[in-house]
């Protein structure tokens, strides 16, 4: 039965037991989450002094979304997506605890980082489409675009909690610390996913779990080239379907865009604290931690008060607005200043992520939106940390960081600008 738009943004979870279980865990799990990113981003240039190991950390993370996020997304597509999300938050919970080892025996490398680095990536590969095209099952079509701001307010909550606290334990305690922590709060999300029942989608859920079960069985039967090319067959046909000509491409297409050239901030940001503006750790924690207090506002206004704006305006609107505050952030030198640009970089980010993510998810037909995710994974993340970080990395190394945020900035600020104008049917969305 349709529900009732409501202005609450918490509406979803009144509404929903198993959203609010999932919501619940998942936020607890991402603050350490968030705490793991913003030591190990300081640990590589610790261990470095370099932006370009900084960027090649955040590619490696990036790089198994890159190569198999496709295939990952037909895997969710026909498996059962609870027992994949699970699986995937165990192994997130094992490299935590060696990357935590590691750090705390004193026999961390480079080398090392970037090898759990790629295994945490190729991990997200799966659990990331699964993670997401989840929360439709748990809320459905009525409620799926609060759900999804929610989502992006619990994220940046954790981005504004688990920063801010992984300064003060880096101070006190030492890095190594925040990976301890980070692998006891996978706890949290563990707990919350045992508790989730079949509830509202029984009939939907055994389904997928029935057309699971008999895919692994032809799995098993089938030659491992034959299993390859039933996979390949698979990813290409959600590749032709999604980037056929459209709204879905030209929605992509911004988004590509954008994660490539204006995502690699976050990957920055230890750079950027360190060499533009003269900061420790602490203070790397607080720029942060700032960029989230924004994206909190950003997805509670659009799970409240924005709910029932027109979508294609709001998108049209942060697409322009997003690349010209980090032309200004590029530009500033003082942390006062800093401080006032992010959390409005953080309100334009997340309204136009969150927005073209729900509107590609109601956009596709229902089997393609595993592989929607997956894409979606690998643009925003594997794209963003892979050719976006390295290329970024690259660029602070040579010319300075300010430079490398203001270029890329430049970028998606002229192809949002040029695709807006020629498809006016984003804006009419």
């Amino acid at each position: 039965m349709p529900t009732t738009p409501s202005r609450n943004p918490f509406a979803v979870l009144r509404r929903h037991r198993e959203y609010r279980i999932f919501w619940t865990g998942q936020t607890a799990s991402l603050i350490g989450t968030w705490m793991q990113a913003m030591a190990q981003g300081w640990l590589a240039l610790e261990l470095s002094g370099s932006a370009l190991v900084v960027g090649l950390v955040a590619a490696m993370n990036a790089l198994p979304m890159l190569l198999f996020s496709f295939h990952a997304g037909a895997l969710v597509d026909r498996g059962d997506r609870l027992a994949i999300v699970t699986w995937a938050q165990r192994i997130f919970l094992l490299e935590a605890t060696t990357l935590f080892l590691l750090t705390w025996s004193g026999h961390i490398t480079v080398p090392l980082l970037l090898v759990l680095a790629a295994v945490h990536g190729a991990c997200a590969t799966v659990e990331i489409p699964a993670r997401q095209s989840f929360v439709y099952e748990l809320v459905g079509r009525e409620d799926l675009q609060p759900a999804i701001a929610l989502n992006s307010s619990g994220f940046n909550l954790a981005r504004v909690i688990g920063p801010a606290i992984g300064g003060v334990v880096i101070a006190n305690f030492g890095i190594a610390s925040c990976f301890g922590l980070n692998a006891v709060s996978y706890g949290f999300v563990l707990f919350g996913l045992r508790t989730i029942t079949i509830g509202r989608a029984t009939v939907e859920r055994i389904a997928t779990v029935r057309e699971s079960f008999e895919w692994r069985t032809r799995v098993v039967m089938q030659s491992v080239r034959d299993a390859i090319t039933s996979s390949n067959a698979s990813a290409l046909d959600g590749l032709r379907y999604l980037l056929r000509p459209g709204l879905v491409r030209d929605l992509l297409g911004v988004v590509t865009v954008g994660a490539i050239f204006g995502g690699p901030i976050i990957t920055l940001m230890p750079v950027f604290a360190r060499e533009r503006l003269g900061l420790g750790a602490g203070g790397y924690g607080s720029l942060l931690s700032a960029l989230g207090v924004g994206g909190v506002c950003g997805a509670l206004l659009l799970a409240g008060p924005l709910a029932q704006a027109k979508r294609g305006r709001l998108i049209t609107i942060a697409a322009i607005a997003y690349p010209t505050l980090l032309l200004a952030l590029a530009a500033s030198r003082v942390t006062w200043l800093a401080l006032v640009i992010l959390p409005m970089v953080g309100v334009m980010l997340i309204l136009f992520n969150s927005l073209a993510n729900s509107m590609l998810q109601l956009l596709v037909a229902d089997q393609y939106r595993g592989r929607l995710m997956a894409l979606y994974g690998l643009i925003v993340i594997g794209l963003s940390q892979s050719v976006g970080a390295l290329t970024a990395g690259a660029a602070a190394r040579a010319f300075g960081v300010q430079w490398a945020v203001g270029g890329g900035a430049l970028v998606v600020l002229l192809y949002a600008s040029i695709t807006l104008r020629r498809r006016p049917e984003i804006r009419r969305a």
